[in-house]
């Protein structure tokens, strides 16, 4: 019976997003792009801009993928196409300074956020793992485990759980059934927000198909998700927002969808039809919900959807392109603005400042 409910209310939820997506029309929003936003120091370059947020000061941190790394062999995975630099920007795009160069974790980036507090945390797909530093740029808490650059002799998952106390294999891998406990066992992690109260949730995208809840101190609470295509599971989940209610919203892009679940976990309702890249929710009162609509073909063009909470299009902007107003591989978004967002492109190496003409925009 509980089965039957939860097929009801996912297809109603599914009908009623549907509808939201069948309008006839979606108006384009009329918006300016800032030029030449950002002033890098001479020899210094940005390469592909994986990630980009604000804190309450307007400060700009960009999480790109520049410089060069050697890759050992001994790891089974390798990420060559650059080392991971997180650099700082005042509000006019002034350079201020780069945080953690030559840091462990610094890989391949993928992310950057700031929580309330003006903590920058920053998800490095290549690492696995996600860290936080203090507004001074200091480490202030880890996530996850870089994997080792040599091949170590692993137990078989049976013996590993079993000489860990534990009943089974780990539900995660890796390193036994300690991390399967602790559930920051990540395997290309994605993305990170935090809610009211300070809990923290990473989308563990790529290999697990999951995502993580941790209280403020760094305490696991729960994981929910897998791979596949029913509600609550994931096919690369690679963008994650929480709503001032506790309400996360997480980016199910292979899937074409967002997904709504409450503060535990538990699936609401879907946005379908949105293969995003990135989305982010703005501060309130009145909260929107911004998205890319990335390409599933040629034909599509790249392009930002700003919404209500409830999936309602009040209107998009932007096309795929190399010039300004025109987006390449928009791959993170920061709203701390009603109208005002900064959007990092992969493909065209650069982060631009966007503001909507706010008439247009509501």
């Amino acid at each position: 019976m509980r089965r039957c409910i939860e097929v009801l209310l996912f297809a109603m939820a599914l009908l009623s997003a549907s509808q939201l997506f069948s309008q006839s029309s979606i108006p384009d929003l009329s918006f300016d792009s800032a030029p030449n936003m950002l002033k890098l120091p001479e020899h210094t370059y940005l390469g592909e801009a994986a990630g980009v947020a604000t804190n309450s000061k307007g400060h700009i941190f960009v999480y790109t993928r520049t410089g060069s790394v050697n890759v050992s062999t001994g790891t089974s995975r390798a990420f060559v196409r650059g080392a991971a630099r997180l650099f700082e920007f005042d509000p006019k795009g002034v350079f201020v300074r780069e945080i953690g160069q030559g840091l462990y974790g610094f890989v391949f980036a993928h992310a950057v956020r700031v929580d309330a507090q003006d903590n920058i945390w920053v998800v490095d797909e290549g690492a696995n793992m996600v860290i936080k530093f203090n507004p001074e740029g200091r480490v202030a808490m880890t996530f996850g485990r870089k994997p080792e650059a040599v091949t170590i002799p692993t137990l078989p998952p049976e013996s590993a759980a079993a000489q860990e106390g534990g009943g089974g294999a780990a539900p995660f891998g890796g390193r036994g059934a300690g991390a399967g406990v602790l559930g920051d066992n990540f395997n290309r992690p994605t993305d990170v927000a935090w809610d009211a109260a300070g809990n923290i949730f990473i989308s563990d995208g790529y290999g697990n198909s999951r995502v993580a809840k941790f209280d403020k101190d760094g305490r696991f609470i729960k994981t929910w998700g897998s791979r596949g295509k029913e509600a609550g599971q994931f096919n690369l989940p690679h963008s994650i927002a929480v709503d001032a209610k506790g309400n996360v919203y997480v980016s199910d892009r292979e899937n074409g969808r967002i997904q709504v679940f409450d503060n535990d976990g538990n699936f609401k309702t879907q946005i379908p039809n949105l293969r995003a890249n990135a989305i982010c929710i703005t501060p309130g009162p009145h909260q929107y919900l911004y998205s890319t609509k990335n390409p599933s073909n040629v034909q599509d063009d790249t392009e930002i959807y700003k919404m209500e909470l409830d999936g309602t299009i009040l209107g998009k902007f932007g096309k795929t392109g190399t010039q300004l107003k025109e987006f390449n591989s928009a791959h993170e978004l920061d709203c701390r603005s009603d109208n005002q967002l900064y959007v990092a492109e992969t493909t065209n190496w650069r982060v631009q400042k966007i503001t909507l003409h706010a008439s247009q925009s509501k």
